[in-house]
Parts: C-alpha cells; structure tokens; sequence
C-alpha cells in the first residue's frame, strides 16, 4: 500500500511543475523533464482527495512575488535561473500562496504526450515519459486501476477537441497495453477536449495540451 506522503518526498530527480487544472493539484512534466515511476506509483496510488478549492500552488524553493490585488498578478511567474536541461517552475493564475503542507500530495500526473499533427499516433519521442509511466503502473497492486485523461487546449470546435482527446486517450492505453503488457481491464480512459485547462487565464496555452493520469 502506498501511503500519503508530503511534497518534500517525491524524488529528487523529480522536479517538475505543480499546476492546477479544474479536476485538482496536478504534477505537470514538460517535455524535457524525466518521469521516474517511482513517483508515477505514488500518486496514481494514492487515495483521491477532495479537489481543494484553490487556484494555485507555489513551491517552497521559489517564493511568489507578492501581489496587492489578484487583478494585478501575472498569468505566468518568471522561473528562477537554472541548468538549460532542469524544468522551470511556474505558478498559475496567484490568488492564494499555500506551504508545501497545505499542497500535499497531487492528484494527477501530466505528460504532453506528442501526437502527429491532427492525429492519435504517438510520435516517437513521446515514449520515454510512457515506457517511465508504465513502469509505474506495474509497480502498483494487482487490479489497481488507472485512468487516462485526455486534454486540449481551446484552439478548434467544442465537438472536435472532445473526439480528438478522446482518441488520444484511447492511443496511450492501447501503447500501454500492446508494448507494455499493461492488462486493459486495469486501464480507463475519459476525454475532456478543452474542459480543464492548467491554466485558466490561457485556455490556448500549450500545455493544456496533456495526457494524464489518475488512480482509480
């Protein structure tokens, strides 16, 4: 059984972006980023908590600059300085500033998994953060059931983006059942199109443009 555990223990190498998205806190990975399975486990086994109502989150080794009023706060806070092959860290829309204990452990991972252009074929250099995900996935109990989201940000139809997230969602488990043996009936999908972006302020931002993943 995986325990609930503090921000401060995910891994090291772990250090990608906390955002937050309509359906709760999610871990959010940018392409670069390295996806170790050890926190894929942890989170996607991790009871779901009530979504918190906050709309941000900001981590302990960037403090937020502050802010007189929320209609002054920036959309995206600069990152600190770091080496060009670490993620930067941002924080989304700044109305609350939560510690690290108030954030807790996230309810979702995210991955902006490349597709060809209008497309559900995964693109080559998508699978390294799907082959980490799904030795995540493996090291969970048996029967464990993980669900995958998929996400696009608001260019295009309403109709269009919910089929095409549909269909993605639908591409990553059969990658995950086909090269990875992932038993399908462990794996379900949901399509949200353009329904929960990361970022409220920016429903075109790129990153909204996500795969991810839940427990259960």
């Amino acid at each position: 059984m995986f325990r609930r555990i503090a921000l401060s223990a995910l891994t090291a190498a772990t250090l990608a972006t906390f955002a937050h998205a309509q359906s709760g806190d999610v871990l959010q990975y940018r392409d670069s980023d390295r996806v170790d399975p050890r926190d894929v486990a942890r989170i996607l086994g991790t009871p779901q908590q009530p979504e918190m109502k906050m709309r941000s989150i900001r981590l302990k080794e960037q403090p937020a600059p502050a802010v007189a009023t929320e209609a002054l706060a920036p959309a995206v806070v600069a990152p600190a300085p770091v080496a060009p092959s670490r993620p930067h860290r941002y924080a989304a829309r700044a109305t609350e500033t939560r510690t690290d204990a108030a954030i807790g452990q996230p309810s979702a991972l995210s991955v902006p998994v490349k597709f060809a252009f209008d497309s559900a074929t995964i693109l080559p250099q998508a699978r390294p953060q799907l082959d980490a995900i799904a030795e995540g996935i493996r090291m969970l109990p048996d029967g464990h059931s993980v669900t995958i989201e998929g996400h696009t940000d608001a260019a295009g139809p309403d109709a269009y983006n919910q089929h095409l997230s549909e269909r993605r969602a639908q591409a990553v488990k059969q990658y995950l059942i086909s090269v990875h043996q992932i038993d399908a009936a462990r794996l379900k999908t949901r399509g949200y199109g353009e329904t929960q972006p990361l970022h409220e302020v920016d429903p075109h931002s790129p990153d909204n443009r996500r795969v991810q993943f839940r427990g259960g």
